[in-house]
C-alpha cells in the first residue's frame, strides 16, 4: 500500500535540528562524476593522439584540434557532471514538510556540492598533467625558436646563441687575438681564421650589433689575403657577409619572441575554455540534481504487511 507521512522512515521527519546535506549522496555523485570524467577524458586523448599524424598534409591541423579539445571538454562536464549530480539528488533522504523552493534549493546545492568535491578530486589527479602541458607547450614553443635563430645564424656564420655564449671564454678568446693582430697579413689556417672571425662575429653580434671599425679592418685584411681581393673590395664584402649575418640574428629574435607571444596566447585560452567548461558542468549538475530530487520524492514506499487468513 502506498504508506503517507506518518508510515515514513524516521530519516525522512525533517526538523530544525537536523543537517539538510547529505553527504553520502554528495560523495556518491562526485565519485561516479570524477571516474567518469577520467574516462571521457582518457578517450578524448586516445582519440585526439589517432587524429593527429607526424606528416605534413595530413591528420589533423593544431587550430581543428585545439576546437575539438574544446568541445570534448565540455561535453565531458556536461556528462560528468550532469551524472554526479543527478545521482546526488536521486541518493539524498526525503525532506518532508518543507516548501518547494527550500527541497528545489537543497537539490541545487546538493549538485554543486557533488560537482565541486568531483572537480577538486579530478583536479588533484590530473593537476600535475595539466601543468606538464602547458609547460611542455611554453618550452616547444622556446625550443623551435632556439632552434631557429641557431640554424639561421650558422648558416649566415655568427652564432645566434651569442647572448648565452658571450661568457668569460669567449670574450678572452676575442682579447687575445686582438694581441697578435698585425696589419701585415697574417698566415694563419683555415680553421684558424675561421675561428678568428666566427668569435670577431660572435663578440660583435652579442653585443650592440655593430661591428667596430678596427675589427672591420682586420677581417678585410684576412678575406683579401684568402681571396685575392683589394682591402677596399674585402671590406665590402665584410660589410654585406656581416649586415646578413645581423638580419639572421634578429629575424631568428623576432621568431623567439613571436613563438613566445604564441606560447602564452595559447596558455590562455586555454585555462578560459576551461574556466567556461568548468562553470557548464555546475550548472549542469544542479540541473540533474533537481531532476534526480523529483525523481526521488516521487518514490512511495510500500508498507508489506502480512495478513493471516483464519480457517474456521
Amino acid at each position: 500500500m502506498i504508506g503517507t507521512t506518518e508510515n515514513y522512515p524516521a530519516a525522512l521527519q525533517d526538523s530544525s535540528g537536523h543537517s539538510g546535506v547529505s553527504w553520502g549522496a554528495i560523495f556518491a555523485g562526485a565519485a561516479a562524476a570524477a571516474a567518469l570524467s577520467l574516462l571521457l577524458l582518457m578517450l578524448g586523448a586516445g582519440l585526439g593522439f589517432s587524429a593527429v599524424s607526424p606528416w605534413a598534409g595530413e591528420g589533423v591541423g593544431a587550430k581543428g584540434l585545439g576546437i575539438t579539445a574544446i568541445i570534448w571538454l565540455a561535453v565531458t562536464q556536461i556528462i560528468a557532471s550532469g551524472m554526479g549530480g543527478y545521482l546526488a539528488g536521486r541518493l539524498r533522504v526525503k525532506w518532508a514538510s518543507l516548501h518547494g523552493d527550500e527541497v528545489y534549493f537543497r537539490d541545487t546545492a546538493h549538485g554543486f556540492l557533488s560537482w565541486a568535491v568531483a572537480t577538486l578530486v579530478t583536479a588533484t589527479l590530473i593537476a600535475g598533467s595539466v601543468s606538464s602541458v602547458i609547460g611542455s607547450g611554453v618550452q616547444a614553443g622556446a625550443s623551435v625558436a632556439s632552434g631557429a635563430a641557431t640554424a639561421m645564424s650558422s648558416a649566415a656564420g655568427s652564432a645566434a646563441g651569442s647572448s648565452a655564449n658571450n661568457g668569460s671564454g669567449s670574450s678572452s678568446d676575442y682579447f687575445i687575438d686582438t694581441l697578435f693582430r698585425d696589419d701585415r697579413g697574417t698566415a694563419v689556417s683555415e680553421d684558424a681564421a675561421h675561428g678568428i672571425v666566427t668569435r670577431i662575429f660572435v663578440r660583435s653580434l652579442g653585443n650592440d650589433g655593430q661591428l667596430s671599425a678596427d675589427d672591420r679592418t682586420y677581417l678585410a685584411q684576412i678575406v683579401a689575403q684568402r681571396t685575392n681581393l683589394t682591402q677596399p673590395e674585402a671590406e665590402q664584402r665584410v660589410d654585406q657577409v656581416y649586415a646578413k649575418a645581423h638580419q639572421a640574428v634578429e629575424e631568428a629574435k623576432v621568431k623567439a619572441k613571436e613563438a613566445a607571444d604564441t606560447a602564452a596566447k595559447v596558455a590562455a585560452w586555454t585555462t578560459l575554455w576551461m574556466f567556461i567548461t568548468l562553470l557548464i558542468g555546475a550548472f549542469f549538475a544542479s540541473l540533474c540534481a533537481t531532476f534526480g530530487g523529483r525523481r526521488r520524492d516521487a518514490v512511495t514506499y510500500i508498507d508489506h504487511t502480512t495478513t493471516t487468513t483464519v480457517v474456521r
